[in-house]
């Protein structure tokens, strides 16, 4: 994305080159399929990814609590949705939807008891749990972190569950946010330096131009610049971190600044970001960020809780509720950057994770239609997304109940699938709503509000996916 002020140049993705490449490549000629009709009633239909949402709120309207979650088999273009019992009248409808049906054991409310058992027993540092509708399971992960006492009360927690509800794995490095002093978007807090990326330019509620970012970034400091040591251009006016989200709305300090909505995909490229749509399971996803540029990869869990180390209180745990969970790489600085689709549906923003682009990992992201809803903004420039009815539906862990706005389409979106990104979020968060921490490399915020900020540091723009300038 850009702003007019700034002169549109090459994007600077100095790191992991080869595979944002390749990225690129994926991203032109947008190849998703058309939804077709089915010779029979019996017979699987082909889905379009902006069609797969309807298809699921369809469809856990009708079988009620039958209904446990569904996701997209990108291979075959179908919609799977699980179903727990044998009922032929619920499997028939689900085929007669043009549907797959899949029969498994846990029910939504099961998974979701199991979510507040974990939130209540094992909210520990550097532990995640998200919901997987593949497995019909939680899939809860420890960093390196989590070892002696805090690793046997995990375990035992799991286990606790019953058979078949969780699985627990080692994740390797460390569960941090994304966020670090260095390029992209800039900011000072505490004396030292604040690098992140934007996410998407929005319109605020008032009409102004403005951009999402991550929450984290939104605390830790409250005014942004686009270089170093440049005037600053944007002030935070909304931010959540930690609790139910992390999203930052960011207005740009001149009325009169252009705020396209397309996401810089570097080389001349830009995918234009037409509306906003809630995670899969299973449906390709691109991320763009200021350390690592252009990276690609797959939505792996919905519904997701991170309980990230503490940054300002020792030995303390900031827990963030309703992410999506994918296995796209990111690193220090590529927080609040833009998770789309190819079909330039917005999905989420860049909150954190472990690994990086070398190794891999975990990653997890802000689901975009909760931002939008809660700070009241609509995509670019008004009339491509925002709060409103969402198309989403599915089972849900963690007893996130809220719907977020958004659009009923976009890329790859079944919007079903456990969670839902309801962005809800349970209770026990440990300072939800404008904290004062500042997590990853921040350097700290004043309490209360989106943070502290004088003159701006950093080299240049380069994270493709808004303030588009080069180092």
């Amino acid at each position: 994305m850009s702003h007019k002020r700034i002169p549109k140049r090459k994007a600077a993705i100095a790191v992991g080159s080869v595979a944002a490449l390749g990225a690129a490549a994926l991203l032109l000629p947008n190849a998703n399929a058309s939804q077709t009709d089915s010779a029979s009633g019996d017979t699987p239909k082909t889905f379009k990814a902006a069609g797969v949402p309807l298809v699921a709120k369809q469809l856990a309207s009708q079988l009620g609590d039958a209904f446990a979650g569904s996701y997209y088999n990108a291979e075959k273009q179908q919609v799977v949705v699980n179903v727990v019992g044998d009922d032929s009248k619920v499997l028939d409808t689900v085929r007669k939807a043009g549907a797959v049906p899949n029969q498994v054991h846990n029910s939504t409310a099961t998974l979701q008891a199991a979510a507040r058992t974990l939130r209540t027993k094992a909210t520990i540092p550097g532990t995640a749990w998200s919901v997987d509708p593949k497995t019909n399971e939680i899939r809860v992960s420890a960093d390196s972190t989590v070892t002696g006492s805090k690793w046997n009360t995990l375990e035992s927690t799991v286990k606790s569950l019953g058979s078949g509800v969780a699985t627990l794995k080692k994740s390797s490095g460390t569960f941090k946010t994304f966020a670090s002093g260095g390029d992209a978007i800039f900011a000072q807090a505490n004396g030292g330096g604040v690098r992140c990326s934007l996410g998407f330019n929005v319109t605020a509620g008032d009409g102004s131009p403005a951009f999402l970012t991550a929450g984290h970034c939104g605390v830790a400091a409250k005014q942004w610049s686009d270089s170093q040591n440049g005037r600053p251009i944007a002030t935070v006016d909304q931010a959540t971190f930690p609790g139910k989200g992390d999203f930052s709305l960011v207005k740009y300090d001149d009325p009169n600044t252009q705020a396209p909505s397309e996401v810089n995909v570097g080389n001349g490229q830009t995918v234009q970001i037409t509306q906003a749509a809630d995670a899969v399971v299973g449906q390709q996803v691109f991320r763009m960020g200021s350390t690592t540029g252009l990276h690609d990869g797959t939505v792996t869990g919905l519904d997701a809780t991170v309980n990230f180390q503490s940054e300002t209180q020792p030995g303390g745990v900031d827990t963030v509720t309703g992410l999506i969970q994918t296995n796209v790489c990111a690193e220090a600085g590529d927080s609040g950057g833009s998770l789309f689709t190819q079909d330039g549906s917005a999905i989420g923003l860049t909150s954190g994770g472990s690994g990086d682009c070398t190794t891999g990992g975990e990653t997890f992201f802000q689901p975009v239609t909760r931002a939008l809803q809660a700070t009241g903004a609509t995509l670019g420039a008004g009339g491509a997304g925002g709060a409103g009815d969402q198309s989403g539906a599915g089972a849900g862990a963690g007893d996130q109940s809220a719907s977020p706005g958004g659009q009923q389409g976009g890329g790859d979106q079944s919007g079903a699938g456990a969670g839902d990104q309801s962005g809800a979020g349970a209770g026990d968060q440990s300072g939800a709503g404008q904290q004062s921490a500042s997590p990853g490399d921040q350097s700290g915020g004043a309490a209360d509000q989106p943070g502290n900020a004088g003159d701006q540091s950093g080299s240049g723009v380069g994270d493709g996916s808004g303030l588009v300038s080069s180092r």
